[in-house]
């Protein structure tokens, strides 16, 4: 490999796209990380989501061959890299993922010559660092490896199902429980004896020393809700290469954290958060962490109590724990949005508006959480003492809850300070006091509250289906059925408003919470619901302060 010119990630993301386009594919831009009519993913989360109904012959492109660089996001669904991200050399939750598409064009050989030529002629990898692994009931491929490319046998490693059946293989790649699938042949790079790990179907296999880096996978199926395969109407060619994993092999780093982008990144977060050690595994999780969280905002996804807004809400959450790890007590993360933009090239590209509202977006979950951060670390931290003192290894279910209920501590962020102790939560336990507090709340809580409301003015106008903010007018305030004509510190109130974006408890979904801000002062909203049917009612507002 040629180490006098190394290359940046821009300069590879290029260079990958050029290549395809040379061999006649057309260079398509990334689609969203909202995944559009398709009920079945959570994130896009492969670069083949927007080309699904091509693989299936629902619809026709211009073009038979595609090369695209496409943002995923794997932190939630059957996808989700969310609890190994910081701690391995690999793992992100949002990543590019170059690749070339070709939709009942070229097929296997093809696609593995393609993939040889550029990395061993354009991005001039040793061929000896290379090994790849083939579905063991796929002998086409194999063959095209050992008699096309000519791949000694030692470096190729047939994969075969695994105790869930047929078709349950690493080498058989699908996209979801349904939809269109196959099998692959993935290229692994070698960093060396200097790291732990063994080849891919050995048992050290999750190591560091052997990266996958490039999937080929042939699209020959169609996966229907039974399981059963059905034969594509053409078969074709999906892959997908990160271009982090690539670009740690180019830059001649060995984790995806060494890369340009991220040591930029990682620097300003040690500045920020006055951290001298940049190999702190906190630093990289808040590094991946604004990424995921900027792109998701930027494609519409805004933090909630469920769906992809609590995937949302729930990795701002994380990070904003690591940096109170690192000594951080008050917001920093929304800091890091405009280097996130310039450093993907995107600052140009994305409106002041759209970069002010991913901003304001990070801000108001940081000046949420430090609300209870606090209060619920101390406790953690002190039961967390005991269990080690006692020498045993599980959390009190009923902490758990206390946590969640009392201080807004979710039950997974209690689970991943659990897990970097090597403790376990009593979820059972947990489960029950849940239970019992949600039977508690609805015999006695804000839904008996409201029916008694001595309200007879005008609906409310929900705009939250197109808006995120407003200003609003207070129509009137409620504590305890009575109707106030004003709040002081400290108290807990129902507002009903002219106008809101904020969304109504309905049909099992969570309300929305958020903040309300007048002249003198700021609310928090704990929660949303809906009476009657006409107009909604903002519940239960705390921390009244200037």
């Amino acid at each position: 490999m040629n180490n006098k010119n190394i290359l940046s990630e821009k300069e590879i993301r290029k260079q990958f796209l050029d290549f395809f386009a040379t061999k006649g594919h057309e260079i398509v831009s990334s689609s969203s990380l909202v995944p559009q009519d398709d009920p079945t993913l959570l994130f896009t989360n492969a670069g083949m989501n927007q080309f699904k109904e091509v693989f299936l012959g629902i619809e026709k492109k211009s073009y038979k061959r595609a090369t695209s660089s496409q943002r995923c996001v794997r932190a939630g669904g059957k996808h989700n890299d969310l609890e190994n991200v910081g701690y391995t050399a690999r793992h992100l939750t949002f990543f590019e993922m170059l690749g070339n598409f070709s939709f009942g064009d070229y097929f296997k050989k093809e696609a593995i010559t393609y993939a040889w030529e550029l990395l061993t002629e354009v991005y001039k990898i040793p061929k000896e660092k290379l090994l790849v692994t083939v579905y063991e009931e796929d002998k086409e491929a194999l063959e095209i490896w050992s008699q096309e490319i000519g791949l000694p046998k030692d470096k190729i490693i047939l994969i075969g199902d695994n105790k869930g059946g047929k078709y349950a293989s690493d080498n058989f790649w699908m996209m979801g429980d349904t939809g269109p699938c196959g099998p692959c042949s993935e290229i692994f790079y070698d960093h060396g004896k200097d790291y732990f790990g063994g080849p891919p179907g050995s048992k050290d296999e999750d190591g560091d020393r052997f990266i996958e880096i490039w999937n080929l996978v042939f699209m020959q199926y169609n996966r229907d809700e039974q399981g059963k395969m059905h034969l594509l109407p053409e078969p074709s060619v999906d892959t997908g290469m990160g271009l982090e994993r690539i670009s740690a092999i180019l830059q001649n780093v060995h984790s995806n954290y060494e890369i340009d982008l991220f040591k930029t990144l990682i620097a300003e977060i040690a500045k920020i958060t006055n951290t001298k050690d940049l190999g702190n595994n906190s630093l990289k999780v808040i590094a991946d962490h604004i990424r995921t969280a900027t792109y998701l905002i930027k494609d519409g996804v805004l933090p909630t109590n469920e769906g992809r807004g609590y995937v949302l809400r729930r990795i701002i959450r994380r990070a904003i724990r690591h940096g109170y790890k690192l000594g951080c007590n008050k917001p920093f993360f929304n800091k890091l949005v405009p280097l996130v933009l310039k450093l993907m090239d995107d600052d140009k590209d994305i409106s002041l508006d759209k970069r002010k509202l991913i901003s304001n977006e990070i801000l108001l979950e940081e000046e949420r959480f430090f609300i209870t951060i606090e209060n619920g670390m101390s406790i953690l931290d002190q039961a967390i003492n005991d269990i080690k003192n006692k020498d045993v290894s599980m959390l009190d279910g009923e902490v758990a809850f206390k946590l969640h209920d009392t201080y807004g501590f979710p039950l997974d962020l209690t689970a991943d300070i659990c897990r970097e102790n090597k403790i376990e939560i009593d979820t059972e336990a947990f489960e029950v006091s849940m239970k019992s507090q949600k039977t508690m709340a609805r015999e006695s809580g804000k839904f008996n509250t409201t029916k008694t409301l001595p309200y007879e003015g005008t609906d409310t106008e929900f705009l939250g289906y197109i808006d995120t903010y407003s200003s609003s007018k207070i129509l009137a305030m409620f504590k305890d059925s009575n109707e106030l004509k004003e709040l002081k510190e400290g108290d807990e109130a129902i507002l009903i408003l002219d106008k809101s974006p904020f969304y109504a408890e309905s049909g099992g979904q969570v309300g929305d919470s958020g903040y309300i801000k007048t002249k003198d002062a700021k609310f928090y909203v704990q929660d949303t619901i809906k009476i009657k049917k006409t107009y909604l009612v903002i519940l239960e507002f705390l921390n009244l302060a200037p």
